[in-house]
């Protein structure tokens, strides 16, 4: 018998965990049937002060598990309900979750093999398997990191060792000129942020206006880099999106590779959204191009349905995978180039204790096959024609754009009323509030819009009817 103190034994009891796991599994399933069945409320909202007042009390010894996680459950965002429509973020596949509790539990950190024997051939072969559908050939290469934004910050520092000129780990950001990428005036955040960091200044970032469509367009890059060279800056990269942030529009990336090509800079596209249409034969030909990129990031958290975080950021040629962290740590890796030892994934990501995060997405594909991934995004996005529509022939709503996959843009415009702006975004507060529907809000230009974005491939047509009546009925 171990001598251990009966409270640490009764915390690891492998039948107390028995018990408890039935009793969760048995509270999650009724979660998804209740959520499922359009039952409850989307946002259980709760003003912040009263929130912070009630859930931050001091924690008191012998608490029930259970009933805390299924209080937990009750009180967070309902994404699986089909009238959350509002951030990039799924209602995981149930399945990734159970594979989710497995890793969780083994709790293998990935820098090296030896501490990660099984996750890390798994997160190789899951690679591998995104680099093909994006059309990489056999010296193509990544990792799996937690998020697009650290999956930016991974391909821009390898972009940054590979076209600086310079030995940016030895010289430092400034042993240089000063450098700068190009990118759409509607890049995601973490674009900037990113440069940010690497110490580039806000003159890092040099922005092209989209198209009418919301896309960056070769011309306008060519113009960008045109004047950024007046300004003394050197330019190495264009980033381009395919799935943008805003509206889901998908940049040219065949005429930016073909740009990228001629002057000689790095291509990174940030496909944290759109990536999964690659597993789409009726969507895949908006990425046309991305084959041509050195740098992708793509969320499997997203499209691919599985609980955050797990990105994926894939280099054309695997080497640059090595670049972005050029250091040494002689208690983990030996003292030999990196490449040598490719199975020690802590040489290619800024994590150590790295979550086992591509057991989810291996497990789904092995059990379900890409068929139902397709059958996800092209249901996503005919649910986003259909609301798109519906908008189109109300009298009272206008549409932004039209949808290029499951990001809806628009607005509601009643009569008599003359700040637009001012009413939509009360009008968004108060769906919040509410909590019965769940919807974002953009700023496309000057203008404020309303935006849902269809991740739930469960929702029907007639949702949609119910959302637009909700509106009306909660103004004023």
């Amino acid at each position: 018998m171990s001598s251990a103190p009966r409270s640490i034994r009764d915390a690891y009891d492998p039948e107390q965990f028995r018990r408890q796991g039935h009793a969760l599994i048995d509270t999650l399933a009724d979660h998804l049937a209740k959520a499922h069945d359009r039952q409850g409320p989307v946002v259980p909202w709760q003003a912040p002060e009263a929130a912070r007042a009630e859930w931050g009390k001091a924690p008191l010894a012998g608490a029930d598990l259970n009933a805390d996680l299924a209080s937990i459950l009750a009180r967070s965002t309902a994404l699986a309900h089909p009238h959350c429509m509002a951030h990039q973020v799924p209602p995981p596949l149930p399945g990734a979750v159970l594979a989710e509790a497995v890793v969780a539990l083994s709790n293998n950190g990935m820098a090296v093999y030896e501490m990660g024997p099984a996750a890390v051939p798994i997160e190789l072969a899951v690679v591998r398997f995104l680099c093909g559908k994006l059309g990489f050939g056999d010296t193509a290469g990544g990792v799996l990191t937690s998020g697009g934004s650290l999956g930016n910050l991974t391909a821009l520092l390898a972009m940054r060792q590979a076209h600086a000129g310079f030995d940016t780990w030895k010289a430092g950001a400034h042993g240089g000129p000063p450098l700068a990428v190009i990118t759409s005036d509607e890049a995601h955040y973490s674009v900037a942020r990113t440069l940010a960091i690497m110490g580039w200044g806000e003159g890092g970032v040099i922005t092209a206006p989209v198209d009418a469509h919301h896309r960056m367009t070769a011309a306008a890059v060519r113009a960008a880099l045109h004047s950024a060279r007046g300004s003394g800056r050197r330019v190495i990269g264009i980033i381009a999106a395919a799935g943008s942030t805003a509206t889901g529009s998908f940049d040219p990336l065949d005429e930016l590779a073909e740009l990228a090509a001629h002057e000689q800079l790095w291509l990174h596209v940030d496909a944290a959204h759109g990536g999964g249409v690659a597993l789409s034969p009726t969507h895949r030909a908006k990425l046309a191009g991305i084959e041509r990129a050195d740098s992708v990031v793509w969320d499997a958290h997203k499209l691919l349905m599985m609980p955050a975080l797990v990105t994926a950021v894939l280099f054309k040629q695997e080497s640059h995978a090595y670049e972005a962290f050029a250091q040494r740590a002689s208690y983990l890796f030996a003292d030999e180039r990196a490449e040598s030892h490719w199975w020690d994934l802590g040489t290619r990501t800024l994590e150590c204790t790295k979550r086992a995060m591509a057991v989810e997405l291996w497990t789904q594909l092995r059990a379900h096959g890409e068929q139902l991934f397709a059958e996800i995004v092209d249901r996503q996005a005919a649910l986003a024609r259909a609301f798109a529509d519906k908008l189109d022939a109300a009298p009272d709503f206008e549409l932004a754009l039209d949808p290029e996959l499951n990001i809806v843009c628009y607005r509601h415009t009643p009569a008599g009323v003359a700040n637009l702006d001012a009413h939509n975004r009360a009008l968004r507060q108060r769906v919040v509030e509410d909590g019965r529907f769940y919807i974002v809000g953009t700023m496309l230009g000057e203008t404020y819009y309303l935006r849902s974005t269809i991740m739930n491939p469960l929702i029907e047509p007639s949702d949609f009817d119910h959302l637009l009546d909700h509106l009306r009925a909660l103004c004023p």
